[in-house]
């Protein structure tokens, strides 16, 4: 839900943006805005599947590290309690 909203609220930005004929201020502010909440949920995401956050580092990478990231962020949570914590399912 996370990446939904904030992918709707970038594309009404940038219609808004181009409407008033804008530079992107709008769009580099919200982006800079919302930076630190996607990396936390993009940590929370990978501890859900039992991997420590550190693996958002892989996206580094050139095509394969986003692919892995994406593979990684599509598995379902673990079944049981990991490392970090419970199960968000239960």
């Amino acid at each position: 839900m996370f990446v939904l909203f904030n992918f709707i609220v970038s594309i009404v930005l940038a219609i808004v943006e181009s409407l008033l004929n804008a530079t992107n201020v709008l769009t580099g502010l919200y982006s800079l805005a919302v930076l630190l909440p996607s990396l936390a949920v993009g940590v929370r995401r990978l501890h859900d599947t039992g991997r420590t956050g550190w693996w958002l580092l892989i996206s580094l990478i050139p095509l394969i590290g986003t692919i892995i990231l994406l593979v990684f962020m599509c598995q379902d949570s673990d079944v049981n309690d990991n490392q970090y914590g419970p199960n968000p399912k239960d």
